[in-house]
């Protein structure tokens, strides 16, 4: 089991590179739902054989050794696995899966996938997240049949939604003791509005929460210092 600081380690690694990989597509789906599975599929980075493949994701070589993409560059590995076909019994297999030069082309591969495959089209452009992974699974990707909770339930723990701007534009709500990209955002926002919030990291401290108090007030928000839809909107306007 993979301790807490591996956890974090592995998310704070991923979580960037699936923003990045998602970024400007026109077909994309969401980064929350591709961290929460390379968190599940690699055991959060603790499987090493996955790992030294830089294959977080368990993608299957496939019959047809399709490419989805340019990100896949033919590398295999064989590895034991478990299926469940009937929806209660799990069977051991062993099979080919993709191995990659680098974890960016591992999610840029896992993207392309599908967006490529029809049968992943229902995920697509897909804002609720689990919507997206329903679709994902029920498209083939997985056969547990506790794959939507398990990936639901590591994105609802790590609040992982709040990667998902990228794509979606529309941001967490956040308030003391949040971190991440959209506070990096509201502090940006909030400094170039005047309000000072000490040094731009990701981090919802003290200084932040009074900048964004003392916004509220002045254009006339409920004063909680949580940014939530209306604060957010007052910013970007």
């Amino acid at each position: 089991m993979a301790t807490q600081k591996q956890v974090n380690n592995f998310i704070n690694m991923i979580a960037p590179i699936a923003q990045a990989k998602a970024a400007g597509r026109g077909k994309w789906s969401l980064p929350s739902v591709c961290i929460a599975q390379a968190c599940c599929e690699s055991a959060y980075g603790t499987s090493a054989k996955m790992v030294n493949a830089n294959a977080v994701f368990g993608i299957k070589v496939g019959r047809s050794r399709a490419h989805f993409g340019t990100a896949w560059k033919d590398k295999a590995y064989s590895t034991a696995t478990k299926e469940c076909y009937d929806g209660k019994t799990y069977t051991n297999i062993t099979d080919m899966f993709r191995a990659y030069d680098s974890i960016g082309d591992a999610v840029e591969d896992y993207y392309d996938m599908l967006a490529g495959c029809s049968r992943y089209k229902g995920c697509l452009n897909q804002i609720d997240a689990k919507a997206c992974i329903t679709a994902i699974k029920n498209g083939g990707y997985a056969t547990s049949p506790t794959y939507i909770t398990t990936i639901m339930s590591i994105i609802d723990k790590y609040k992982l939604t709040q990667y998902d701007s990228v794509v979606t534009g529309v941001r967490a709500t956040v308030k003391y003791g949040s971190r991440g990209t959209d506070v990096t955002y509201l502090q940006q926002r909030l400094t170039a509005k005047g309000y000072g919030v000490g040094a731009i990291d990701g981090i919802f401290g003290n200084k932040t929460l009074e900048a964004v108090k003392a916004f509220q007030a002045e254009n006339g928000l409920t004063i909680d210092g949580v940014v939530g839809k209306k604060t957010w909107s007052c910013l970007q306007s």
